[in-house]
């Protein structure tokens, strides 16, 4: 039994859905170990992620409205220190996923024909998101 630890780096242009299923996907492969249990982790609070639809992006802009409509902006939060989209993307984050554990055979991680790995970013400016990656197995 092996272990890898890592970390990869997104820059993002602002909110929405960003896949990083190549990058994660590279990480694993570079790692060797053919089968085992995958964990990725946001190391933020104003950011997630999702595995979603990856080949019609009209489902990811859905996904996106739904959650600007039931965490909105300008909602008269006690919290805004950084902005009116600040207390919405720590609610956003709250709904959705921070850590993920994705099942790796075959030297890749398991996904579904139609899934990839998104980081939902739920600020309006760009952020530097960094992603922990953790991978045991053989």
């Amino acid at each position: 039994m092996r272990q890898e630890i890592g970390e990869l780096t997104f820059d993002t242009p602002g909110q929405g859905l960003h896949d990083c299923t190549r990058a994660v996907n590279r990480w694993v492969a570079a790692t060797g170990i053919t089968t085992g249990l995958l964990t990725v982790f946001v190391r933020h609070t104003s950011a997630s992620l999702l595995i979603q639809e990856n080949a019609a992006p009209a489902a990811r802009r859905d996904v996106e409205r739904y959650f600007a409509k039931i965490a909105p902006e300008n909602a008269g939060y006690e919290h805004d220190d950084e902005g009116s989209d600040d207390m919405p993307a720590h609610l956003r984050a709250a709904l959705t996923a921070t850590s993920l554990s994705i099942p790796v055979a075959d030297g890749e991680p398991v996904f579904g024909t139609w899934q990839g790995l998104y980081l939902f970013e739920h600020r309006r400016a760009a952020h530097r998101r960094l992603i922990a990656v953790h991978l045991i197995g053989e």
